[in-house]
């Protein structure tokens, strides 16, 4: 049947396309159809606590896997995520890594910091959030930065990927609204981040638990999407409201992101931009980062160092969050790819061949202007 196909046919489809399925049931289960209901119950389903029967909520491992393990799957991809964390890299894939990482990441707080201020934080102009924003704009896709730099860039854009890889997951998230009062203890950033760090540290002493862990990273995806899914409803994504809001944050995400990044490679001497570009776009993962940053809160709240109504707070724009920022997935899925092949027919219309090293283009040119050596 080519299910599989038809899904990576759809962009960021692996993880889009169950979430869709998930919160697909999950509105047919809120609805309480009595015919469905009534099927349930004859199945002898318990009924929830205000006495409905929902597909979702039929007990045992189907329960534990598709409504209740969203936040054990994304602890699961977070920790395989980690392992794949490459600290080995050559120089200029170092440099150039750190310039993406670090310009993108400031991009998306200096934006989110911005929209907040000028609006609200919590609800903001277009229904926005500083956490939605933050989150979308500072995640990278991997996967489409290194198969967009291995066709128009070089090596050592496509050598960044390892680095950029420290992107993956709420850690930059977490921490700009640390760094804006929210009141996360230290523990809420260890219990978010303790199974990146781990995995991270298992890669990179054994070759071998990399390799093994590395199916997991795409493995876990479907599932951890199906279960954030599970726990929204179609009405959000067919709210224009969030619809605007998401298509918002993708145009945010590719041109403000995408700017400062090939910005900053001028400033720091690079000629071809195809890397900036390429990392302009808003990952897939990102969707889970909502989920992380209410897990986090409600830590927060245990520990007192947040108020319950605070924590809510975080909590009740998940699920709006999490929509925005799928709908920015989708549609920088479609606009990077274009601002890579404009940026590269750019660049080579004033000589800048994208696929060769910096150094190398320079080698050429003053080995084209010495004089042939006389050997006689």
């Amino acid at each position: 049947m080519k299910i599989k196909q038809r899904i990576d046919k759809v962009p960021g489809g692996l993880m889009v396309v169950p979430l869709f399925v998930g919160a697909l049931i999950n509105t047919i289960d809120q609805l309480h159809l009595p015919f469905i209901m009534n099927f349930l119950k004859s199945l002898g389903v318990a009924p929830t606590e205000e006495g409905y029967y929902e597909f979702l909520k039929i007990g045992g491992f189907s329960q534990a896997l598709f409504k209740d393990g969203a936040l054990t799957l994304c602890a699961l991809f977070l920790f395989c995520a980690g392992s794949q964390m490459n600290l080995r890299v050559g120089g200029q894939a170092l440099k150039k890594g750190v310039l993406l990482t670090t310009s993108k990441y400031l991009a998306g707080l200096g934006t989110g910091l911005l929209w907040g201020y000028m609006s609200d934080p919590i609800n903001g102009f277009l229904g926005l959030s500083t956490m939605a924003i933050i989150a979308a704009m500072t995640n990278g896709n991997g996967g489409m930065f290194a198969a967009l730099t291995g066709q128009y860039g070089n090596r050592s854009d496509v050598g960044a990927t390892a680095v950029l890889s420290l992107n993956d997951g709420p850690f930059f998230t977490l921490m700009a609204l640390g760094m804006m009062g929210a009141n996360f203890p230290i523990i809420a950033f260890v219990a978010v981040l303790l199974p990146i760090l781990i995995g991270m540290i298992l890669g990179n002493l054994d070759s071998e638990i990399r390799t093994f862990l590395s199916a997991g990273e795409s493995l876990v995806i479907p599932f951890f999407a199906f279960t954030l899914g599970a726990g929204m409803n179609l009405s959000n994504f067919f709210n224009p409201e969030v619809v605007g809001a998401g298509i918002a944050l993708a145009l945010m995400t590719v041109f403000i992101s995408g700017g400062v990044m090939a910005l900053t490679f001028k400033v720091f001497r690079e000629k071809s931009v195809i890397a900036p570009w390429a990392e302009a776009s808003t990952a897939g993962n990102a969707v889970a980062t909502p989920a992380a940053m209410a897990a986090a809160a409600g830590v927060a709240s245990s520990t007192g160092l947040m108020t319950a109504a605070e924590a809510q707070t975080y909590q009740s724009i998940a699920s709006i969050a999490t929509a925005q920022i799928s709908i920015a997935s989708i549609s920088t899925a479609v606009l990077v790819p274009i601002a890579v092949i404009l940026a590269d027919k750019y660049q080579r219309k004033r000589g800048i061949d994208g696929k060769v090293e910096d150094h190398s283009i320079n080698e050429v040119k003053v080995n084209a202007k010495m004089p042939p050596t006389d050997l006689s």
